[in-house]
């Protein structure tokens, strides 16, 4: 199996085991925190962006607040006081209805009521004259009666609570049923089962048509983003304070359950979920007018106010103040929660749950999921995040048309984290094995090629190894001359700390020729081009390497003779074959090198640019492959272990850099050396004199080849060569 096989069928797994764990989630089999955090996230931004703006005068909440415990006294007041307030909402202001966000679960004993009829019964018993004053005053005294009449002048609701767990009370008188529990179970919903409660006295409860509870369930997060509208008790279920509110506002009928899961008031649809909970569709804050309970009171408020309106009573005075957490804010009345469910039903904007949106999200999940996990490995990182960034986009998009178009809130973060995880999940895999590839090969070629080219080769490590190959490549090897006399003059730390410095800075310019370090001999530095790294100018690098390498070591004597170590020349030899790369050695040791004659052949040549006092040599193959490196043409010699001639060539640098002095004086030698082969040696030695003499630029090089020249124009005088020389020099030597 291919690496790219085997990485692809990685993060596959990887991406496919992710993806389950996200799926338990949406399928309901556990809970993640994360999940439902970004759920909740979600759902408030999109109420804060999107919820209605204005005050809805339809509702209005009568305040119990600071103002009015300055004026009538610290909470509870006598019950008077809230019959006066109940009276006057229905008989001075018209009110369509009153809803109580207040439990009056106690009787009355602020009138002195209960201790003037324990007089009557005990030390007055025999008093008749009491009695009958007692008698006659009761009726303004009983505040609670005062207050049920009030009840019943217009249409009230009565506010009371369920509590849940085994230490659950029951106090008051519970209003009759709504309808029964067993119609919600055939509806698909099944609503919080109740096992105690706090209500009203049983003499304020029948003097009401309507009551509702008014329990808010926060979420996990602790804050109010749901309703329960119906709650279990007994098998009976019971509405919430919004429905009956209105219920007694509208005159509407009884409430009736339709599939799917939604309440209806007189063909008014109120959407619940499975729990029996709506979600509350909260108004930009101020939504709703708040009104002094003490100016009702005392009849300060304008009747245009809050004739026809549907009213809460609720408190926010400090203290008594019934604060909750809600969307965008922190300290919200929770009487104000009750208004904005009212006023989402009377505008049919109550968001909705789908009771399908489990397997909607579980079949998006595994499909978008499992394509994704099957297109990301394979794409690249650019692709891959534009393709996550926009199904993130239509997700969200998505989301955005159902809340507003269909007033429908999908849970996305699944599907979100789904998107988000495998595309860093597939990235991060790419990475890390990226990364251990890139270490791997930085352990098999980091001592031999630069890191940048590691980098390279890193993109595609199946493309390299250590296994031995056939390429065509170029070898080069440089010297030091006179090296042996040079060490004989420097102490041995000495010596090494100038090798060290020298082969730092000759590695530096091989490697920034692409080249890749094979070994150090001595003094000596081996290195080749085409691998591991293919390079289809091996041969044009290679020359341009060593032609650096001379040119670095302007550079570098006067560094060394700033610590006192002499100056040094070297020679290179560049030759191009067919070579035998890859790791070779001994079970005890291996190296990354190569093997082939053009190998030996480019040892010899670096040899011989001694003999002809020259930097640099390269072979015919080398010549023959740099069509833009300006050549010339120094002799043809057989090297010691071969019968074959060779031609050999002195680089001069890329042709179209070169001044013309340097092109005239290679063409002058090159006829000089066309003289000599024909063995002209008048001729032959009258043109080398006149590169040497007239006033043509040469290098060192060139007075030096010269000289090698003449010298042998003056030894075939004497000694002419054969009749069937071939104009080929043998070297005997290495």
């Amino acid at each position: 199996m291919t690496l790219r096989a085997r990485r692809f069928l990685g993060q596959l797994a990887f991406g496919l085991a992710f993806l389950l764990i996200l799926l338990g989630h949406a399928g309901g089999l556990y809970k993640l925190y994360f999940i439902d955090k970004l759920d909740a996230a979600l759902y408030d931004l999109k109420v804060q962006l999107f919820r209605p703006q204005g005050l809805d005068d339809r509702i209005v909440i009568v305040d119990i607040d600071e103002k009015s415990l300055q004026e009538i006294g610290r909470w509870p007041w006598p019950r008077v006081q809230t019959a006066k307030l109940t009276e006057n909402l229905f008989t001075q202001y018209g009110v369509a209805a009153v809803g109580f966000d207040i439990v009056f679960a106690e009787p009355d004993q602020s009138s002195g009521l209960p201790v003037l009829q324990g007089l009557a019964r005990g030390a007055l018993a025999g008093e008749n004259g009491f009695a009958k004053m007692l008698e006659r005053i009761r009726p303004g005294l009983d505040y609670d009666a005062r207050l049920a009449q009030a009840l019943g002048k217009g249409p009230a609701v009565l506010g009371y609570y369920f509590g849940f767990g085994d230490e659950a009370g029951r106090v008051g008188a519970l209003p009759p049923a709504d309808l029964a529990c067993d119609r919600l179970s055939r509806a698909g919903v099944r609503a919080p089962r109740a096992t105690g409660h706090g209500a009203n006295l049983a003499a304020l409860q029948t003097s009401v048509a309507y009551a509702g509870f008014f329990n808010i369930q926060p979420d996990f997060d602790g804050v109010i983003r749901r309703q329960p509208l119906l709650i279990d008790y007994q098998g009976q279920c019971r509405a919430a304070l919004p429905i009956a509110l209105v219920r007694a506002g509208l005159g509407l009928g009884a409430i009736e359950v339709a599939a799917p899961a939604r309440l209806t008031l007189d063909g008014m649809d109120v959407p619940i979920d499975v729990n029996a909970m709506a979600l509350v569709p909260y108004r930009a804050t101020p939504a709703f007018r708040y009104i002094s309970a003490t100016d009702v009171i005392h009849s300060r408020v304008p009747a245009a106010e809050l004739e026809g309106r549907l009213v809460l009573v609720g408190a926010t005075a400090p203290g008594i103040m019934d604060l909750r957490v809600v969307p965008g804010n922190k300290a919200f009345p929770g009487v104000e929660i009750h208004a904005n469910m009212i006023s989402g039903i009377l505008d049919g904007s109550v968001k909705w749950e789908s009771p399908r949106t489990r397997e909607w999200s579980l079949i998006a999940v595994a499909v978008l999921g499992v394509l994704l996990a099957a297109w990301l490995p394979f794409a690249a990182p650019l692709w891959a995040g534009a393709g996550a960034a926009g199904l993130m986009g239509l997700a969200l998009g998505a989301d955005i048309h159902a809340w507003l178009a269909l007033n429908l809130s999908l849970p996305s973060a699944t599907l979100l984290y789904a998107i988000a995880g495998l595309f860093i999940l597939n990235m991060s895999y790419g990475f890390f094995v990226e990364a251990r590839s890139k270490l791997q090969l930085t352990r098999l070629f980091g001592q031999y090629v630069p890191p940048e080219l590691v980098d390279e080769m890193a993109r595609d490590p199946a493309r390299y190894s250590l296994r031995g190959q056939s390429r065509e490549m170029t070898v080069l090897f440089s010297d030091i001359r006179d090296f042996t006399s040079i060490s004989e003059g420097l102490e041995a730390a000495a010596l090494a700390e100038m090798l060290n410095v020298y082969l730092s800075a000759m590695t530096r310019v091989v490697q920034e020729h692409r080249g890749t370090i094979d070994k150090y001999i001595g003094d000596a530095i081996m290195a080749f081009w085409g691998a591991p790294l293919s390079n289809e100018r091996h041969a044009r690098d290679g020359v341009l390497t060593a032609l650096a390498m001379q040119r670095a070591l302007s550079e570098l004597n006067p560094r060394l003779r700033e610590h006192g170590w002499p100056a040094v020349k070297i020679g290179v030899g560049v030759n191009t074959g067919r070579m035998s790369v890859g790791n070779m050695g001994s079970a005890f040791r291996m190296a990354y090198t190569v093997l082939a004659d053009a190998v030996n052949l480019a040892s010899r040549l670096e040899g011989l640019t001694k003999q002809y006092g020259v930097g640099v040599l390269c072979g015919e193959d080398t010549r023959q492959a740099c069509p833009d490196i300006a050549f010339r043409l120094i002799d043809q010699v057989r090297v010691k272990g071969k019968q074959q001639p060779v031609a050999i060539y002195e680089p001069l640098g890329v042709a179209g850099e070169l001044p013309p002095e340097a092109l005239a004086s290679a063409r002058l030698f090159e006829a000089a050396l066309a003289e000599y082969r024909a063995q002209r040696w008048d001729a032959a030695d009258g043109k080398l004199r006149a590169i040497l003499t007239e006033n043509v630029e040469y290098t060192e090089g060139t007075k030096n080849l010269c000289e090698v020249y003449l010298k042998r124009i003056e030894h075939f005088r004497r000694e002419p060569p054969p009749a069937d020389w071939d104009g080929v020099f043998t070297f005997t030597t290495k």
